[in-house]
């Protein structure tokens, strides 16, 4: 995976280098852990975003594993604080999403184009999870986000919270997800999950202990 061309298409025009880790089956939840304390360490990131954010940012790492037919995947971080920008990348070189959708029967002609534009939609799965970790996403977007890109094949969506546009690009050999979101606008957590997950409780039992919870009020 050319990681430099990624860092050139999605990173430019800031000195800060992303964050960059690999992750498989054996570290995922180390790189999930790694990443979301890298973030909860600045303080003027709002908390709800986090709460959030994640959730979202684990089912796409997820995602990779159980759909890509790939081992591994690359994320690729970066916060900046005089804009409250929050970057997260995450890639694979593997099937694409219209190779993955096509393995469910539902969509087994589904071209590349209807692949990646309906994969943010409640329930569109290769049948190997519930459809939900980009639709959650897409939602998180809608909410604080700036923009979400997702880019398989030569197919690109590009999502601002409002509409979505389509996009032809040159090839990508697996999948690419890239969300930027603020980082200082308060949401409800669990609007942003319909309700059907407690990701404000989850991330306060991972992320911050009873002395850190007390200090925020």
């Amino acid at each position: 995976m050319n990681v430099d061309k990624l860092i050139n298409r999605y990173f430019a025009g800031s000195t800060n280098s992303p964050t960059i880790e690999v992750f498989d089956n054996d570290t995922i939840y180390n790189t999930y852990t790694d990443i979301v304390r890298l973030l909860n360490d600045y303080p003027d990131v709002e908390l709800s975003v986090l709460q959030a954010l994640s959730y979202c940012f684990y089912e796409v790492l997820d995602n990779v594993l159980t759909h890509s037919e790939k081992i591994c995947g690359t994320v690729l971080m970066r916060y900046l604080s005089d804009v409250n920008r929050i970057q997260i990348l995450v890639a694979d070189d593997g099937i694409g999403v219209m190779k993955s959708l096509r393995s469910n029967p539902d969509y087994a002609n589904i071209s590349e184009e209807d692949a990646v534009r309906t994969c943010i939609m409640d329930g569109v799965t290769d049948g190997k999870g519930m459809g939900f970790g980009l639709y959650s996403t897409s939602r998180l977007v809608q909410n604080v986000g700036v923009t979400l890109e997702i880019h398989s094949g030569n197919s690109m969506l590009v999502y601002d919270g409002v509409k979505t546009v389509m996009k032809m690009m040159p090839h990508w050999q697996g999948t690419i997800v890239y969300f930027e979101l603020h980082s200082d606008r308060e949401i409800d957590p669990n609007d942003i999950v319909d309700n059907r997950t407690d990701c404000e409780g989850q991330f306060n039992d991972e992320f911050a202990g009873e002395d850190e919870l007390d200090n925020l009020w």
